[in-house]
């Protein structure tokens, strides 16, 4: 916490140094969206360049200086919580001022921004975010506070915890972790107890594009237990995006991607070439819009797709056909088609690229 401090008083003594000189202060941040900002490491996913191009808050700018003023609003936030140990949400910061902020998102970004600019990552900066992600199956762990968790596999999935960093005594029998992408066919697994029949498991799902608790939750899981890591997704550009990143990250998070991919993440399904072999009817199929085309194309360039040349085909299969399908589409061959012959197939005989 004397890091976080210090990193903050930095940046504070920069900004009084600037005013006696008579200088309108300036914050300078990296630009953290940028592609040339990032580079691919196969053992890594993507990082930023220790040369990154910056962009300057500048307080006597009409156009940036709400920003300037609210970066401070923030850093002082930070300063007192790290003092009294104490921990907000990106909710509770922006609920303790919803009229000045604006808007949740604004909020989000400062906070990146910040945890960028002082090279500290969000959890020391005593900020947690609000978690969508459940995980379930063969997994018992302590929270901070002393709390056990059992998630081993019922009815109901466990919530990943907000302070992904302080739980310890992390114990599992599991052979794999499963990745589901959507709450729908991951609830529809836990139904079947798809966690227990084969061999024992760890299901996780960020329900959707995941959130920061589950992309560490994930890398944590990996960390302890080094077991392979199957990912199943729809069976679309969207699904193909989430998959990467949990496998290489994200642009905008690279500063971050030492703590949050995971590069040995394998695609399990659903496969573009899944559609053809199973002979799922066309009609079961979902059309291309403009929007699937043009990020599956952004993802067809993207760095490290060169080095996959099973993804590569995969996605040339997509293009191709412009057709898209969702898990549920298994169900038009029967009911429990997923649980029962499809995953207990791949699985058995290597079925994922």
């Amino acid at each position: 916490s004397s890091d976080v401090l210090e990193a903050i008083e930095n940046v504070i003594q920069d900004v009084l140094k600037s005013l006696a000189q008579k200088k309108a202060p300036v914050l300078t941040l990296a630009k953290r969206s940028d592609w040339r900002n990032v580079e691919f490491k196969d053992s890594v996913g993507l990082q930023m360049t220790p040369r990154y191009t910056t962009k300057q808050i500048r307080s006597d700018c009409p156009r940036s200086a709400p920003t300037f003023a609210l970066m401070l609003k923030i850093l002082s936030m930070i300063y007192k919580m790290v003092q009294s140990n104490t921990y907000a949400t990106k909710r509770d910061i922006y609920y303790s001022d919803t009229q000045l902020f604006g808007s949740q998102s604004v909020v989000d970004n400062i906070i990146n921004d910040i945890s960028c600019m002082l090279k500290i990552p969000r959890r020391s900066l005593h900020i947690l975010s609000t978690t969508k992600g459940f995980v379930a199956g063969n997994l018992i762990y302590t929270e901070e506070d002393g709390t056990k968790v059992n998630c081993t596999c019922s009815a109901t999935a466990v919530t990943v915890p907000s302070n992904v960093q302080g739980i310890k005594n992390l114990i599992s029998h599991a052979k794999f972790m499963l990745i589901v992408e959507k709450d729908a066919t991951f609830q529809r697994l836990l139904d079947d107890d798809f966690c227990n029949k084969l061999s024992p498991c760890i299901m996780i799902t960020g329900r959707g594009v995941p959130d920061l608790n589950t992309r560490l939750l994930v890398r944590k899981l990996w960390d302890s237990f080094k077991i392979p890591i199957f990912t199943l997704m729809d069976a679309d550009p969207h699904g193909v995006e989430i998959m990467c990143i949990y496998k290489y990250g994200s642009v905008s998070m690279s500063f971050e991607a030492h703590h949050l991919t995971v590069p040995s993440v394998k695609w399990l399904g659903l496969l573009p070439s899944d559609l053809e072999r199973l002979n799922i009817r066309k009609d079961a199929l979902i059309p291309f819009s403009k929007q699937d085309q043009t990020k599956l194309a952004s993802i067809q360039k993207r760095p490290y797709i060169a080095c996959q040349p099973m993804w590569k085909k995969e996605l040339e299969i997509m293009a191709a056909s412009k057709l898209k399908a969702e898990i549920q589409v298994l169900t038009s061959l029967s009911s429990d088609y997923l649980s029962r012959v499809y995953l207990p197939n791949k699985l058995q005989f290597g079925g994922w690229i």
